[in-house]
């Protein structure tokens, strides 16, 4: 899963990492970011991880919640 690299062993459930997953690719997607090879992913990844750390579980909350931190609203 594309943010298991971002994880820096930190521990979530199989479920929660598929969600994360998704939502990194999409906010990726919709900033015209390569999650592999652009500069700007970590950030992304690291701001998708902060909100399920602080709680965010839906996923189009989480994906909204995380443009909106980049000040990128769809």
């Amino acid at each position: 899963m594309p943010i298991r690299p971002f994880l820096s062993g930190q521990a979530f459930s199989p479920e929660t990492i598929r969600d994360m997953s998704l939502v990194f690719e999409n906010v990726c997607e919709a900033m015209g970011l390569k999650t592999t090879e652009d500069p700007a992913t970590p950030l992304v990844a690291q701001k998708v991880i902060e909100l399920v750390e602080r709680g965010v579980r839906d996923v189009v909350t989480l994906y909204t919640m995380t443009l909106r931190e980049f000040s990128f609203d769809e």
